[in-house]
């Protein structure tokens, strides 16, 4: 379901509302048949910045899309806003995916997603996509998948905004526990050593 803002962005700051590309991990996120390698981390930016000239463009004859998008912490998703190209270039079809790495086209046309939504051409980044909120919670990663457009060659997404809140808990933080299997000798002192009492000879 698409929804305008029930507000003027004029009397509402609505980079506080889309502001979770903060806890994206850029570096990894990625794309399935981009048409330049790397264009895909360019469209998560501010609110202020959605209309910016960089896009994410896929090869020329298919239309076909998939971004995976990694995040820094558990996050809880409310709406998804996406800004596609003009002509026809727009994305007509998104279906989401939640913390599953590694899905490529085949997978996405054979496995059920969380949701799906038929996208209008949204040039202007005004509407909002609604999520089924109970089924974004703890996200640690998300798959959108673009299958079709409104009749172009190519899919562009100039933008992709998400919209909840994050939690405090950080993914992939590596703890180091070291367990001594075998003692060491040198490293423990006995009780005489250490002016404690008796130690056995």
């Amino acid at each position: 379901m698409a929804c305008v803002h029930d507000h003027s962005c004029e009397d509402h700051d609505c980079s506080t509302d889309w502001s979770l590309y903060k806890h994206i991990d850029l570096p990894k996120v990625s794309a399935l048949n981009e048409a330049i390698p790397g264009r895909a981390q360019k469209v998560f930016r501010s609110w202020e910045e959605r209309l910016n000239s960089a896009f994410l463009e896929s090869n020329d004859g298919d239309p076909e899309l998939i971004v995976f998008i990694p995040f820094t912490s558990d996050i809880k998703i409310k709406g998804i806003s996406i800004v596609g190209g003009a002509d026809g270039t727009s994305p007509s079809k998104m279906r989401a995916f939640i913390n599953r790495e590694g899905i490529d086209f085949s997978d996405a046309q054979s496995m059920q997603a969380v949701q799906e939504w038929d996208l209008v051409e949204n040039l202007q980044g005004v509407l909002e996509y609604q999520t089924r909120y109970s089924k974004f919670q703890s996200v640690g990663n998300l798959t959108l998948h673009f299958p079709d457009n409104f009749g172009a060659d190519t899919s562009q997404i100039h933008y992709i905004g998400l919209k909840g809140e994050a939690t405090q808990l950080k993914r992939d933080v590596a703890v180091n526990i070291v367990y001594e299997i075998m003692p060491n000798p040198s490293e423990h002192k006995t009780r005489a050593e250490t002016g404690g009492g008796v130690s056995e000879v």
